[in-house]
């Protein structure tokens, strides 16, 4: 019997992706998804459930697994209430790490963002690290933070402000040599390369800088080529 994997956020850019990489990988024979819309993805593998994710907690004995893939997360022009940034950035991904703890789920892989700080002056940033603080103070065996960049992939919905923001990045991604490297734009499909490699093997880090990430999904890419 092949793996169970939990992911949260199957319907983000990211997310997305994870859910068809994990469709085509045969060690996985089970995937459960909670959602607050449907995927639209029919699939025998998939088990979905849509709920409110700020009461993820109330759903303990349908959170079962082997892995967790968490891939929630908002931005500042789409959630500008700082309260309710804060429930889903930090929210929900503690309380998915909770149930980790609470059911032996030995594995969750979580999207974090480059800069997160529990002390930083940014609000943004510091709610990153925070969530990151709680996380890895449960001490679930293999617990992966991904501090990506300015994740970069197809939408199907419109940001101006951020549409705008990737040409620019993309323009200066030339600038960004030496230790300004880290700041280079990261494509989405790299981030799902690597959290599906991090499901399957160790590495020496738990928070994950954006260039190592694109080294893991290298791997990851590879052995699937």
């Amino acid at each position: 019997m092949g793996k169970t994997a939990i992911v949260l956020g199957a319907t983000g850019l990211t997310g997305e992706i994870v859910l068809q990489k994990l469709l085509k990988d045969s060690s996985y024979s089970r995937i459960v998804l909670f959602s607050r819309s449907s995927c639209g993805v029919k699939h025998s593998k998939i088990t979905e459930y849509l709920i409110d994710l700020f009461e993820l907690d109330s759903y303990k004995t349908l959170f079962r697994g082997d892995v967790v893939f968490c891939c929630i997360g908002t931005t500042k022009s789409k959630t500008p209430d700082k309260a309710m940034y804060h429930k889903i950035d930090y929210g929900i991904p503690v309380a998915a790490a909770n149930l980790c703890n609470k059911n032996n789920i030995k594995h969750f892989i979580c999207i974090s963002a480059l800069g997160a700080d529990s002390k930083s002056k940014v609000f943004y940033n510091r709610t990153k690290g925070e969530m990151e603080a709680v996380v890895l103070s449960l001490n679930i065996k293999n617990t992966y933070l991904l501090q990506p960049s300015l994740i970069t992939g197809s939408r199907e919905e419109f940001r101006l402000g951020e549409s705008i923001g990737k040409v620019l990045m993309h323009v200066l991604s030339l600038l960004f040599i030496g230790k300004f490297k880290k700041y280079k734009p990261i494509q989405s499909k790299t981030i799902a390369s690597a959290m599906l490699w991090l499901a399957a093997h160790s590495y020496e880090l738990q928070c994950i800088p954006s260039e190592n990430i694109k080294e893991i999904a290298k791997t990851y890419d590879r052995n699937r080529a």
